[in-house]
């Protein structure tokens, strides 16, 4: 008798698992379309929650009368890049008319930012909203809930049971065999001012887990001033607002971790005249980002100077603040107007303009999503090597050589930098240095159970690819993809992104710019320094701090901190240095 109950028992438990599962997959296939909510009802049903679509219908396929007419009037995103790539007297006049600029600068912000959930709603841990999402800051966000548990494959109802091997898929996929230079003539330069400033707010704390991270979420500049209050207290000198520095050859450069022990991060056996103490741990790792801390560095005790001309009666604190307030608006204007400006090779000319949102409905406030954290994974743009004055350089020589930016000092390093290519986004070109990282952010999608390509897509108002050939526009490619994938709707995030065409006149291929770009936008103009009550003159030291911000440039950037003549200064190599090879690419 007992055995009997025993085995009822276990049949009920058996039936509700089954039930649950088919609960559970009725949502898999993602049914709801237009940011629809899927809810599972009772045990194999579901329910499309169409509220703050302007869609309706079961699943949320229909739309609202305005809709349909703004989805009319609305041009494809190609079409938009076209037109901001294309017709120079067009884009002339915008430019040269004030008023005309601002309105068409505001849609910038608002069309991108508006793409962004604030506040946030979904975490890694939970396929639906919780409370968690808002107030939990120790974990990133995400801009779609994970795959959820039960689901027929990983990748919801597309693909095989099992993922394709990772180790293959980098090596068929990612491997570089020769450098492949970026076709529209981006700069090394470029490839370390990403890297130096997507570190301030990229914290993976890789010890807790993918999701999890440790520090703000925001341009917080930390990568300058270290990442917590002791961090800072150890970098600063106490004296007028300024950082510690200390002279070689005559240039000031960060001082040694010896007498800042901010706790960076060097291989065991670093002599200790090559253990600079740097705001972010990291950025002894590579001469590059060595670069950008030091020209930081000085740029801050240059504003402090300043400052102190202006008030006199100013304590260090004071300085130190507000030259701090002083660097975060440089920073957001130079990623806006220069560094965005390149990767979008728009003929508009990009503004950093924050009054231009007062009075719309905009929060300041931003949480990284870890979607943009993965797609931030540029490493195909590193060279293979450096020529750095005539000195040829491989990456792996770079590699924890902070001293290299010292022989040929910030002059030569920066002119060299300038005048090299970066390699191009995209398959076949991860230098050996790099594959690791990849392989290990693909797995980590795998773990965080990132939803399929396509459905990123769909999410930041893109259609959905058809086909392999499609996504790539490379028949080979196309068809080793497929053999690995099997559907289209099954390829990862990561992967569909590198293995992506690349747009025309164009860093990247389309997903990269349309889901990047609103990240970007909604992370920058929610700085608080952009807030209303922040962007005066009084908040960066009068008139004279303002002007530094809103006269800011990547050129006069590093030419107020060199001495003598200016280096090139670009993002773009010059035509001079190979310009026919770029007219052929092109």
């Amino acid at each position: 008798m007992k055995e009997l109950q025993c085995k009822c028992m276990l049949l009920v438990v058996l039936a509700v698992v089954t039930a649950m599962a088919s609960a559970n997959t009725a949502c898999c296939s993602y049914p709801c379309l237009n940011g629809g909510v899927c809810m599972t009802t009772g045990m194999k049903g579901f329910k499309c929650d169409c509220a703050g679509t302007d869609f309706y219908g079961t699943v949320c396929e229909t739309p609202t009368f305005m809709k349909r007419i703004k989805l009319w009037l609305k041009p494809s995103s190609d079409t938009t890049h076209y037109l901001l790539t294309h017709y120079n007297w067009l884009w002339n006049i915008v430019n040269s008319v004030e008023f005309l600029r601002n309105a068409v600068m505001k849609k910038v912000y608002t069309l991108r930012s508006d793409l962004i959930d604030s506040p946030p709603t979904y975490t890694s841990e939970h396929p639906y909203i919780t409370l968690d999402a808002n107030y939990n800051l120790t974990v990133y966000t995400r801009t779609l809930p994970p795959v959820p548990d039960h689901c027929p494959t990983p990748m919801g109802v597309w693909g095989k049971k099992e993922m394709p091997d990772v180790d293959k898929i980098v090596k068929r996929f990612f491997v570089r065999k020769k450098m492949i230079p970026e076709p529209i003539g981006t700069s090394a330069l470029f490839s370390f001012f990403a890297q130096h400033f997507t570190h301030q707010f990229f914290k993976t704390d890789v010890k807790k887990g993918p999701q999890y991270q440790w520090g703000g979420h925001g341009v917080d500049v930390t990568h300058v001033y270290g990442k917590d209050k002791d961090a800072e207290a150890k970098l600063r000198s106490f004296k007028d607002g300024k950082l510690k520095v200390q002279l070689i050859k005559g240039e000031e450069y960060p001082p040694l971790e010896k007498d800042a022990p901010v706790g960076m991060v060097y291989p065991p056996g670093t002599p200790e005249d090559r253990r600079f103490a740097i705001g972010q741990q990291v950025f002894g790792l590579l001469p590059g980002l060595f670069m950008y801390a030091t020209i930081w560095l000085r740029e801050h005790n240059r504003v402090c100077d300043i400052l102190k001309a202006e008030h006199p009666d100013w304590d260090d604190e004071r300085l130190y603040q507000t030259g701090k307030l002083v660097i975060v608006g440089e920073t957001i204007k130079i990623v806006i107007e220069d560094y965005v400006q390149h990767l979008s090779n728009y003929n508009l000319k990009l503004l950093f303009r924050p009054e231009l949102l007062f009075g719309e409905p905009f929060q300041y406030q931003n949480r990284i999503a870890v979607e943009f954290n993965h797609l931030y994974h540029w490493h195909p743009l590193m060279p293979s090597e450096f020529n750095i004055s005539g000195t040829t350089y491989t990456l792996r020589e770079f590699v924890y050589h902070p001293e290299i930016l010292l022989k040929h000092g910030m002059h030569d390093f920066v002119d060299s930098l300038s005048k090299q290519r970066a390699g191009q986004f995209g398959p076949f070109n991860h230098g050996p240095m790099t594959l690791p990282v990849v392989t290990e952010l693909i797995k980590q999608g795998r773990q965080l159970r990132l939803q399929p390509y396509n459905q990123y897509r769909k999410k930041f108002n893109l259609p959905a690819y058809k086909s392999f050939e499609q996504m790539t526009g490379n028949k080979e490619l196309a068809k080793a993809l497929e053999e690995e994938y099997h559907d289209i709707d099954a390829v990862e995030f990561y992967v569909g992104l590198i293995m992506e065409k690349r747009r025309y006149l164009s860093v990247f291929g389309t997903s990269v710019v349309e889901m990047g770009a609103p990240y970007s936008v909604k992370g920058l103009m929610a700085n608080p320094i952009c807030s209303p009550k922040y962007w005066k003159p009084s908040t960066f030291g009068g008139d004279v701090g303002f002007d530094i911000i809103n006269t800011a440039s990547l050129k006069k950037l590093f030419c107020n901190n060199i001495k003598g003549d200016c280096p090139t200064v670009t993002f773009q190599v010059p035509d001079y240095v190979e310009g026919d090879v770029l007219r052929d690419e092109l």
